[in-house]
């Protein structure tokens, strides 16, 4: 398991990884662009190059992108509903350009529509995003928090949809899950021990699949379990606290999924990246 943290782009792409060495990073997660809306920038064959020798100079291993906030595959909106379409397929391909692993999305709300039409429309809607890509950059849903109608908090929605979008073989295998740890905690799934972690990921196995498991959003949660609110702590200061952590860390199912932190402030990143070493390299 490799560990890293959400870094920013600020003057440009190619900066993203000396600042995740510089937090301690060993794989890093981006925004590719303002994750508020506007206009995407354009990543061109010197950006590229130039983000590519910087992988190497830093020593990172891998990277991933997170789409925007704004993405809402259940609106009744066609504007925010074509536009979140539009808006993936140009990550997924703006990823492939720049060598991205994954690109993981949350999938949006069902409370214009209610479950049933909203579900069809997410469904609908990742398959037009799927049709167009060609590249190499994977998609990958995130477990949501649980907050008001929010699609996908649960193993059960996420695996129908994962069903019912590859139904066809055309898409076979196209999607897989980034399972946040402080979104997962918020919608019922316990993380406070060994024992916990165990069940909670056995569910997951039983349910969606280890095999869809891509990566990990280390985060530990500021709110009580089962409180459905996304709050983010520090590692080991929150609710799911260092005995969590450690069982994710050193269960063998998960050796090989590597952990993004996406926790509070650039220099407690620091050392939480360092507590997580510490724990993985016990």
């Amino acid at each position: 398991m490799l560990f890293g943290a959400h870094v920013s782009i600020a003057g440009g792409i190619q900066n993203s990884p000396k600042r995740s060495l510089d937090l301690g990073g060993e794989v890093f997660q981006i925004f590719s662009r303002s994750p508020r809306g506007g206009k995407a920038p354009e990543i061109t064959s010197d950006i590229i190059s130039e983000f590519n020798l910087n992988l190497k100079k830093y020593k990172q291993r891998e990277f991933y992108i997170h789409t925007p906030y704004y993405i809402n595959l259940g609106s009744s909106n066609n504007r925010i509903y074509y536009g979140s379409i539009s808006v993936l397929g140009e990550e997924l391909e703006r990823g492939s350009k720049l060598g991205a692993k994954y690109l993981m999305t949350h999938l949006g709300s069902a409370k214009d529509l209610g479950e049933k039409k909203s579900f069809e429309k997410v469904v609908k809607g990742i398959k037009e995003v799927l049709k167009k890509h060609k590249g190499k950059t994977k998609f990958l849903i995130e477990i949501a928090a649980g907050a008001g109608k929010i699609i996908g908090d649960n193993f059960q929605e996420i695996a129908n949809i994962i069903k019912e979008v590859e139904k066809k073989n055309d898409f076979k295998n196209a999607l897989g899950v980034c399972f946040d740890t402080a979104h997962a905690f918020a919608s019922g799934y316990d993380l406070r021990d060994k024992k916990l972690v165990k069940k909670t990921f056995d569910d997951f196995d039983k349910i969606i699949g280890l095999e869809r498991l891509k990566l990990i959003h280390g985060n530990d949660s500021m709110v009580d379990f089962d409180s459905k609110k996304d709050r983010h702590e520090n590692i080991g200061k929150g609710k799911i606290g260092l005995d969590g952590f450690r069982a994710i860390i050193n269960d063998k199912r998960l050796k090989n999924i590597n952990m993004i932190i996406e926790t509070p402030g650039d220099g407690e990143r620091v050392k939480d990246l360092e507590v997580l070493k510490k724990l993985r390299d016990k």
